[in-house]
């Protein structure tokens, strides 16, 4: 899309939501509370906070406000208050092309909020514990959130990755002309690099004509020693395995579709 000039301030709105999944099995009591204590200690407040101080430095902005808490029993929440930095032709870019990584620093993003909730918890009786977190990138202006995506994905350890970006409002040309998308957009997965696109199996729901984007990541590979707490594969016998195997790739299916799929329904 070629450069708007714009009367007045841009008031376009540019939301990336997106929720993360961790799973492992951890079938005895103390594995559960062992595996909670770790998603606690490894995503509390603090711990938070500094990844989205990150996020902020990668995409330019100025923090203006920070609200954190640890939850009891667990989880945790935080949220900044952000404004823009001065922006030139050269440092914005909405291109379909993936952002930075926690080594590279692009990017910046108009004055708004980033915030992020994390929600871990165990099946009291079939050894699944899962850990979820909820994000969410706002800018109001020229810059969009997708910027910050590549970061931010390579921050948590994800099977499951639900994003949804949508814009909101309008901005007028100095002609008076409404325009409701300032950039060009055909998918999510174009902001992701190519070590993401490789692990992952994706679809995507979009719908154009309301500027309205999803896109669902699935890990391909399940090796079931990175999901195990307190056992090694070794230790297990075959049937075992098949059956751990067969719980976790179900407990994926049905985060990734969104509904309990049948029971007796073949996993593979």
């Amino acid at each position: 899309m070629r450069k708007l000039k714009l009367h007045g301030f841009n008031n376009l709105t540019k939301t990336l939501s997106f929720n993360i999944y961790d799973i492992c099995y951890a079938d005895l009591p103390a594995h559960r509370r062992k595996y909670i204590e770790y998603i606690d200690e490894a995503y509390n407040a603090e711990r938070l906070t500094q990844i989205l101080t990150d996020v902020a430095d990668i995409i330019g902005a100025t923090i203006l406000n920070t609200a954190r808490q640890d939850y009891d029993p667990q989880g945790a929440s935080v949220t900044m208050l952000i404004s823009e930095e001065t922006l030139t032709s050269e440092q914005l870019s909405n291109t379909e092309a993936p952002g930075p990584l926690p080594d590279a620093v692009v990017a910046h993003l108009d004055k708004s909020h980033i915030t992020v909730h994390t929600y871990p918890e165990s099946h009291p009786d079939n050894g699944i514990s899962t850990f979820r977190a909820d994000i969410d990138v706002s800018t109001c202006g020229r810059i969009s959130p997708l910027k910050a995506l590549n970061y931010l994905i390579h921050s948590f350890e994800s099977d499951i990755v639900i994003m949804d970006y949508r814009v909101r409002g309008f901005t007028r040309d100095i002609s008076g002309k409404k325009h409701f998308i300032d950039h060009k957009i055909n998918s999510i997965q174009n902001y992701l690099s190519l070590d993401t696109v490789d692990r992952y199996q994706m679809i995507d729901v979009n719908v154009y004509q309301e500027n309205i984007f999803h896109t669902k990541m699935m890990l391909k590979d399940l090796k079931l020693d990175d999901y195990l707490l307190g056992v090694s594969k070794d230790e297990l016998t075959l049937d075992q395995q098949r059956k751990i195997h067969k719980q976790v790739r179900r407990e994926m299916l049905e985060m990734f579709y969104g509904r309990n799929l049948k029971r007796g329904l073949r996993v593979k």
